[in-house]
């Protein structure tokens, strides 16, 4: 837009091409562009290639009158602006002359007047910084791209548009135009890349001209006259929009070279050469230090430790992060210039940690899940049993009054004797299940008392007729014996366990009962030698009324009453079980876990006996 302006003003314009433009309008006669370009509203089109030739020029004068001096050259705005961020230490030997572009401009201001404004057309993005930067700011009035070019050109020139072909306006290039091919600067100042002597060293490319200043810094070369740029020459610049590969590309400006140098006339070029022979060249470069504070070595350690890079070996340098080593990417990312994520191996390990967390949320957000669903169906069955006991007791007790008053009346032996002792017998059952479900059903609160945890189990075990064919184990294994519990409910619990273990060994076992504790929790384990319990039937044995004793031997209230005391505690319950179809040894464990203290309450120290 602001070349739009410009040319559209009464100000004079001129344009200087920069000598790749063959490689990007090959498809065309130079004639024709330079004619386009007068037709957008350019008074005067120059070739920025004979600012190269005086370029060239004075490179090959500083290097003959400094003979002990070193030089880095000044052309790729590229490189300098490297230089100027990174290796600011080195601004002394870059050659202080200016870029063919602000020569041209200088040679302009001297042919036009100061009162021209230049518009710089070439392949290059860096050209938009130089034009801009504090050293030489003011002397380009703006920068297009050859890409911006062709859009200008799409706006104004349409089908059947009369171009005019033109030459470009004098001094017309030398052998300055071949300056966009690599080594071109020593082919225009004729200056030998000797490899016996090795005191010219030239190199292209990101890479290429990176090591080769940083080689240039360390001293490990010794070259009087480094020829560096930033891309493969500036035919490869990133405002170029053909796709031509690079030896193509060459081939152009080969060829455009030679086929001009052809039609010019020597004399008239070295005339102008000498005409500006003393036109102030010189340039200074600012500092733009952008350098960070290395890393230190302990840094870099933690960053890689990290990532999982604990030993050398772990050090995979897969290249993955984009940086030739492990360690390198570690610096860049102390120095805020990367991310951890970078790294494959680390973010595949990083994977395989959160899909096991996510595993683990999954599988105790079920047990969650189930247990909630066990205490809502407690709860129901509680407030159910509740409402059923109270309806059902006081009959209940009418009839098995009756029933003994009339059996007390009855002589024994006879038949209606036998009657009523059969209704006393079941009432008596159903006084039980009655009494169960009251007992399942109560909403009190637990009463907590310091408590001697071995002792307790030891005085359960003294209420229990044992066959003999069992032998009970007792192994305590707790740092601390005591913890704030129920006693009279915890018994309870633990008759229940031992009672359903004893039931599991009709033919004798062994039955275990083992005690232990961390600092927070104590854990009561009773395992038996049993048949076990079948896998399709575990998941069932808290629900009130399921019972795999046989008819009249078992209420199915005994487990669900457990679990009801044990989360009153604020314990867990857990279950493990093997059968015959099941590999190991078959049997049946019943854990308890409950917490040590109940904080925030004062429990009363319970004696010891």
């Amino acid at each position: 837009p602001a070349v739009r302006t410009l040319l559209q003003s009464n100000r004079p314009v001129a344009a200087i091409v920069a000598p790749s433009f063959p490689a990007e309008f090959g498809q065309i006669d130079f004639t024709v562009l330079v004619g386009q370009l007068r037709h957008l509203g350019f008074r005067w089109v120059h070739e920025v290639g004979f600012g190269a030739d005086l370029v060239a020029s004075r490179m090959r004068r500083l290097l003959d009158e400094f003979p002990d001096k070193r030089y880095i050259s000044s052309a790729c705005p590229a490189v300098f602006g490297f230089i100027k961020r990174y290796h600011p230490e080195l601004i002394p030997e870059v050659a202080p002359v200016v870029s063919p572009m602000i020569a041209t401009a200088r040679v302009l201001r001297r042919l036009h007047g100061d009162r021209i404004h230049i518009v710089f057309i070439g392949p290059c993005i860096s050209k938009k910084i130089e034009a801009d930067s504090r050293e030489v700011g003011g002397e380009i009035e703006d920068v297009l791209t050859f890409g911006e070019l062709r859009e200008m050109f799409g706006e104004a020139l349409r089908d059947g548009t009369e171009i005019n072909p033109s030459d470009f306006d004098p001094p017309h290039a030398g052998r300055g135009s071949l300056f966009p091919v690599g080594r071109g600067l020593l082919e225009a100042a004729d200056i030998r890349e000797d490899l016996l002597r090795d005191d010219v060293i030239s190199a292209n490319g990101r890479a290429n001209f990176i090591d080769a200043v940083m080689e240039f810094s360390s001293g490990d070369v010794r070259a009087r006259f480094l020829d560096v740029l930033c891309c493969d020459g500036c035919i490869m610049g990133s405002g170029m929009t053909i796709r031509d590969p690079l030896f193509k590309r060459r081939n152009r400006i080969s060829e455009y070279v030679r086929s001009v140098l052809d039609q010019r006339d020597q004399r008239v070029w070295q005339n102008y050469m000498d005409q500006f022979d003393d036109l102030d060249l010189s340039r200074t470069f600012i500092p733009n230090d952008q350098r960070i504070t290395p890393p230190d070595d302990a840094q870099i350690r933690r960053v890689l430790a990290d990532m999982g890079k604990i030993h050398p070996w772990d050090e995979l340098n897969c290249g993955a992060c984009g940086y030739e080593t492990c360690r390198e990417h570690a610096v860049a990312i102390c120095k805020g210039l990367a991310e951890s994520e970078m790294c494959l191996p680390y973010s595949i390990e990083r994977l395989h940690k959160t899909v096991a967390e996510l595993n683990e949320s999954n599988t105790k957000l079920a047990s969650t899940r189930e247990a909630l669903i066990q205490s809502e169906k407690l709860a129901s069955m509680g407030q159910l049993s509740a409402g059923i006991a109270h309806e059902v007791n006081n009959p209940l007790g009418v009839v098995l009054m009756y029933a003994h008053l009339l059996r007390e009346e009855i002589e024994e032996g006879s038949e209606l004797h036998e009657d009523l002792q059969m209704i006393v017998e079941h009432a008596d059952r159903a006084k039980k299940i009655v009494s169960g479900l009251l007992h399942f059903a109560r909403q009190n609160k637990i009463s907590l008392k310091r408590t001697n945890i071995p002792e307790l189990i030891e005085d359960c075990l003294k209420s229990v007729q044992v066959p003999a064919s069992v032998t009970v184990r007792m192994e305590n294994h707790m740092g601390d014996p005591t913890a704030d519990v129920d006693r009279d409910q915890m018994m309870q619990v633990i008759l229940n366990f031992v009672s359903n273990s004893l039931t599991a060994m009709p033919d004798g076992g062994t039955l275990t009962i083992q005690t232990d504790d961390t600092d927070g929790d104590v854990t009561i384990r009773v395992r038996d030698t049993g048949k076990g319990i079948p896998r399709e039937l575990r998941s069932k044995i808290f629900e009130p009324f399921f019972t795999t004793k046989g008819i009249g031997q078992g209420t199915g209230l005994g487990l669900a009453i457990t679990y009801g005391i044990v989360k009153m505690h604020r314990g867990r319950l857990d279950v493990e079980s093997s059968t015959e179809d099941e590999p190991g040894p078959t049997g049946s464990i019943f854990s308890v876990t409950l917490p040590r203290r109940n904080t925030g309450t004062e429990v009363p120290v319970q004696s010891e006996k």
